[in-house]
C-alpha cells in the first residue's frame, strides 16, 4: 500500500507553525518526534514545512509520501530493551527552493508561523560573501534565512507580532548567537535597512541549543525486516535510539511557547545551557574518547563490548563516576543519573558502534573532552585520577601505530601522525612522555608542569608494553 494520508484515513494537515531547514535523518528522528509528542499530548497543533537546504536532497521523496514516515526507536532503558515504532504525521509539505523559489518565499507569508528550526551540519552556519539578496536561492543557510525573514518583514509591514523564534540545532556552541550575527551581517551588506535590523532584534528571538540522540538513519541492511512490520511501503524509515535530550536556552516566555513540560520528553528550557553542554562533552564524549585507545589495545571492537566486559566495563564506570563526575559543577545525583543513561546507550544492542569509527582526531578530542577532567581532578584532590591518567597513557601508546604486530586504526592529521612516529623512535618512556606533554600545540599548555603526570605516564607506558592492558593497569593502579 502506498504511504499517504488518504490511504491511512488521516485527518487534514496541521497549520504551518514551524519551518524546518533540513530534511535528513537526524531532524526527522528528533524534531519530528518531539513536535509529534507536543501535538499529541499538549494540543500544540503544529505543522512543519521542511526546507531542503542544499540543491540535492530528499524533499521529493518526502512529498511523494505526503510528508509521512515511520520512526523506529530502539534502545535500552534501565537494563530493559525497548522497541517502538510510530508514524510521524506533522510534516505539511516539503519545499525545495532550488526547484521553486516562490514556493520557498511563500513560507514567509504563513499566518501561523512561529518557529524556525535547523540542522544544516556544523558547517551550515557560515557566512558566504558571494551570497546576494537577488540569488534564487543564496547558497548558505543563513543567507536563505535572511531572505525569508526579510520577506516576512515586508509582507507583514514590520509587525512585531509576526516575528519568529529561531532555534538552531547545529552542533556548535552558541549556535543561535552565531546564526544571528551572520543574519545581521547580511542585513547590513545587502542594505536591508535599520527597520528590518530592529525587527530582527525586537520581534525575533534566538535560542541556542544542545541536542543529543544517536540516529543511525535508514536501516538499509535490515530494511526488509523493518518493512515487514508495516502495512505500507515506506522509503523514508528512520531508526534512532530511545534516548533524547534537548536543552534550549530560554526563559518563561519560551516555556509557554513550547510546553514540553506536558510531555515525558527530556526537553530542558534553561537560563544557561553551558553546564549541560559541559556534562555531555565530559561524560558522553569524554567516556568515548577515553575508552577508544584503551579498549582497542585490550582487544575490543565496539562500545558495547567495552561496557559489557567485566574489566573494561569496570574501568569505564570508574572513570565516569569516580573521576569525571567528581569535578563537574552539578548535583551528583543528576550527574550519576545522566551517566547511567549514557551507559544504557553504550549497551544498545541495536547500534553497532565500532571503536575504530570514533578514533578520528583522538588527540584534539582528548584535549577538549578528557584533559579538563583530568586536570581539574588533580587540582581538586591533589593527585592524578588513576583511570583517566591510564587512558592518557593508552592514547600515547595507541599513536605508536602498531600493537602486537597489527596496525592500529589511527585517523589523524599527517603532521600529528608523523610527530608521533618521531616520538616513538625513542626507547626511554620518560622521554616519550615528556615529548608528548611538552607539545603545547596539542594541549594549549605545557603539561610537564603538572605534578607527577610525566612520571605516571612513563610508568604506565612501560607497564602496557611489558604486561598488556589488564595487568598493566592493575600494576599502575597500585603505584
Amino acid at each position: 500500500m502506498k504511504l499517504n494520508r488518504g490511504n491511512l484515513g488521516l485527518e487534514s494537515k496541521f497549520p504551518i507553525k514551524i519551518v524546518q531547514f533540513g530534511e535528513g535523518n537526524f531532524l526527522r528522528a528528533f524534531i519530528g518526534d518531539a513536535f509529534q509528542k507536543l501535538n499529541q499530548e499538549a494540543d500544540f497543533n503544529a505543522g512543519i514545512a521542511v526546507v531542503q537546504p542544499i540543491d540535492r536532497g530528499m524533499v521529493k521523496m518526502l512529498n511523494d509520501q505526503d510528508g509521512l514516515y515511520t520512526l523506529f526507536l530502539k534502545g535500552v532503558q534501565k537494563g530493559e530493551e525497548i522497541q517502538h515504532k510510530e508514524l510521524i504525521t506533522n510534516i505539511v509539505k516539503g519545499v525545495n527552493p532550488y526547484a521553486d523559489f516562490n514556493d520557498y518565499l511563500s513560507l514567509a507569508k504563513e499566518e501561523h508561523l512561529e518557529f524556525i528550526i535547523s540542522n544544516t551540519t556544523e558547517a551550515g552556519i557560515a557566512y558566504v560573501d558571494s551570497d546576494t539578496l537577488e540569488m534564487q536561492p543564496p547558497s548558505s543557510f543563513p543567507a536563505k534565512l535572511t531572505v525569508l525573514l526579510h520577506e516576512r518583514f515586508i509582507h507583514f509591514n514590520g509587525s512585531l507580532d509576526k516575528g519568529v523564534t529561531v532555534i538552531p540545532c547545529e552542533l556548535i556552541n552558541h549556535n543561535s548567537e552565531q546564526l544571528k550575527e551572520i543574519i545581521l551581517k547580511y542585513a547590513n551588506d545587502w542594505n536591508l535597512g535599520n527597520e528590518f535590523i530592529n525587527w530582527i532584534h525586537n520581534a525575533c528571538a534566538f535560542h541556542s541549543t544542545l541536542v543529543d540522540r544517536i540516529v543511525p538513519g535508514y536501516p538499509k541492511d535490515e530494511i526488509d525486516d523493518y518493512n515487514s512490520k508495516l502495512a505500507y511501503k515506506d522509503n523514508l524509515i528512520v531508526a534512532a535510539e530511545v534516548f533524547l535530550l534537548w536543552v534550549i536556552e530560554g526563559g518563561e516566555d519560551l516555556k509557554k511557547k513550547l510546553p514540553f513540560h506536558k510531555t515525558d520528553l527530556d526537553v530542558k528550557i534553561v537560563d544557561d545551557m553551558q553546564p549541560y553542554r559541559t556534562r555531555k562533552v565530559r561524560i558522553l564524549n569524554g567516556a568515548h574518547t577515553s575508552m577508544v585507545p584503551f579498549s582497542l589495545l585490550y582487544g575490543n571492537e565496539t562500545v558495547k563490548e567495552t561496557v559489557d566486559n567485566s574489566f573494561t566495563g569496570a574501568f569505564v564506570n570508574k572513570a565516569i563516576f569516580d573521576e569525571i563526575n567528581d569535578v563537574l559543577p552539578m548535583p551528583k545525583s543528576e550527574l550519576d543519573s545522566f551517566a547511567e543513561d549514557i551507559l544504557d546507550r553504550f549497551r544498545n544492542p541495536f547500534i553497532k558502534h565500532k571503536l575504530a569509527d570514533i578514533a578520528l582526531n583522538s588527540i584534539s578530542k582528548f584535549k577538549v573532552r578528557v584533559l579538563p577532567s583530568l586536570l581539574e581532578y588533580e587540582t581538586k584532590n591533589g593527585k592524578l585520577p588513576t583511570h583517566l591518567t591510564f587512558a592518557f597513557a593508552c592514547l600515547i601508546r595507541f599513536y605508536k601505530g602498531t600493537w602486537k604486530g597489527e596496525t592500529l586504526p589511527i585517523n589523524d592529521s599527517k603532521n600529528i601522525m608523523d610527530h608521533f612516529k618521531d616520538i616513538w623512535k625513542n626507547k626511554d618512556y620518560n622521554v616519550i612522555a615528556n615529548s608528548v606533554l611538552s607539545h603545547q600545540e596539542y594541549w594549549g599548555e605545557d603539561l610537564t608542569q603538572i605534578k607527577n603526570l610525566s612520571s605516571a605516564l612513563a610508568f604506565a607506558l612501560a607497564e602496557i608494553d611489558s604486561n598488556g592492558i589488564e595487568l598493566g593497569f592493575k600494576n599502575f593502579s597500585k603505584k
